[in-house]
């Protein structure tokens, strides 16, 4: 299984775990089951399209998925997916 970190705002939706182990051969696969055990969680994570909201980062062993094959991304067992919205705001 791969393990799913949850950020901070998010883990009311999880039942306040910091991280939930899913089953899925690529990152679309296990954020499905993600989204499947915890639905509330969905609409935070992805549009009404299906897509994922683009200030929504995910990576795996801190690599951004943008950058590998997006959501197609595959996964070993001991994967670690990291959850990280953007943040934006603030002053110069």
């Amino acid at each position: 299984m791969s393990k799913v970190h949850i950020p901070t705002p998010l883990r009311q939706y999880v039942g306040k775990q910091a991280s939930v182990d899913v089953q899925g051969k690529t990152v679309a696969e296990a954020m499905t089951a993600l989204v499947a055990r915890h639905p509330d969680l969905r609409r935070h994570l992805y549009t009404e399209e299906g897509k994922l909201r683009s200030f929504v980062n995910l990576y795996v062993n801190d690599e951004d998925i943008r950058y590998l094959q997006k959501e197609a991304t595959a996964l070993n067992d001991s994967d670690n997916i990291s959850i990280v919205p953007s943040i934006a705001g603030g002053t110069i």
